[in-house]
C-alpha cells in the first residue's frame, strides 16, 4: 500500500507477498510473524469498567472522552466523581451560597462568575 521505485516493484513484491499479511480487523499491513500478537493486542473484546464491550485498542479513548464512568470534577468544588453522576452533583453543590466580598450578600455558587457585574 505504499508508492515504491518500479525498478525495486517485483522483489518488493515477493517480499510482501511473503512476510506481510494484511489484518482482516483494521486492514492494516502486519508482518506475518507479528499478526497473532496484534490480533491480541489491537483487537480483542475487552470489558469497560462501565460493562461495555470494545476493542482493546479502542478502550483508552472511550474512558478518556465516552465512558459515562470517567473521573471528572466538579467546577464549584473541584471534587472528582464519575461523569454520570457530576449533573446531579453540580446541581446540589452549585445551590451552596458564599458570601459577596463585596456586597455581603449570599450568593449561589453557580451566579458567583456574574454576581460583579450586578454587585455594583
Amino acid at each position: 500500500k505504499k508508492d515504491i521505485p518500479a525498478v525495486n516493484f517485483i522483489i518488493h513484491e515477493i517480499h510482501c507477498r511473503r512476510n506481510i499479511e494484511i489484518c482482516p480487523y483494521c486492514s492494516d499491513s502486519i508482518p506475518k510473524s507479528e499478526m497473532k500478537n496484534h490480533i491480541e493486542s489491537e483487537h480483542v473484546q475487552v470489558t469497560c469498567k462501565c460493562r461495555m464491550k470494545m476493542e482493546s485498542s479502542l478502550l483508552k479513548d472511550h474512558e478518556a472522552s465516552s465512558c459515562p464512568l470517567r473521573p471528572v470534577l466538579c467546577q464549584f468544588c473541584d471534587i472528582q466523581l464519575a461523569f454520570n453522576k457530576l449533573q446531579e452533583h453540580e446541581l446540589y453543590c452549585g445551590a451552596r451560597t458564599e458570601p459577596c466580598g463585596r456586597c455581603g450578600r449570599h450568593v449561589l455558587l453557580r451566579e458567583l462568575p456574574e454576581h460583579p457585574r450586578l454587585c455594583g
